[in-house]
């Protein structure tokens, strides 16, 4: 629960017990794996044990730690039925990498392009998540800091690239939202149809994250902002 009258955040913790079997388990801590931690500068979120709890889970605890989450210019496609790895592990590793998204955007391109194997990954599918899980060896306790700006400004910035799968010559949009110069939605998706041209790849991609934006200022206009 959080509002700004606490009296009221009482009563209604009160109408629950009444109802419910509840129990109080003070400020927010840990959750599903994401950990919030409070100071005079803000709230920061990471998910720093679920990282090394996977990494130990999967024995790479001393493996070297890389650099960057994907290599530069990495074009994948899909492997042939002979040529394939264990695919449950191989969607198992790319789930958790998903969820591991939600406070890490500095691995969403990576895992969108690892995600779209999930039916049919071979071997340098299968290099290419082991290099992700090798950077969030050596930064896992990286995350997300939300601080008190004093504003509510939308911001949103876009990009894409033309036909950059290798596919199906589809181009793939990524973007990412700040309100009050805090970072709140970004994603990383390949786009829906075959676009002819560069400028009409970040149209589309422009066009869908207006729509973003409009979403956004009509939650806080609900929420009396």
């Amino acid at each position: 629960m959080t509002d700004d009258d606490i009296e009221e955040i009482e009563r209604l913790k009160q109408l629950l017990a009444q109802e419910f079997e509840v129990k109080d388990l003070g400020t927010l801590k840990y959750f599903l794996g994401m950990e919030f931690a409070r100071s005079k500068r803000g709230i920061f979120v990471s998910q720093r044990k679920y990282i090394l709890d996977l990494l130990g889970e999967i024995g790479m605890i001393g493996y070297k730690a890389a650099e960057t989450s994907i290599e530069p210019n990495l074009k994948l496609e899909a492997t042939k039925p002979e040529s394939q790895v264990d695919r449950e592990q191989y969607q198992r590793l790319v789930g958790k990498l998903i969820y591991l998204a939600h406070t890490r955007p500095n691995i969403s391109f990576a895992v969108n392009m690892m995600s779209q194997f999930m039916h049919s990954p071979g071997l340098e599918h299968n290099e290419a998540v082991l290099r992700i899980l090798r950077y969030l060896k050596g930064t896992p306790g990286k995350g997300i800091l939300f601080v008190n700006r004093g504003n509510f400004q939308v911001e949103v910035f876009i990009n894409a690239d033309w036909a950059g799968s290798v596919t199906d010559r589809r181009s793939i949009s990524g973007y990412c939202t700040f309100v009050g110069g805090n970072l709140v939605t970004w994603r990383s998706k390949k786009q829906g149809v075959v676009t002819r041209s560069s400028a009409e790849a970040e149209f589309r991609g422009a066009a869908l994250r207006i729509c973003e934006v409009i979403w956004i200022k009509r939650l806080l206009k609900d929420l009396k902002v």
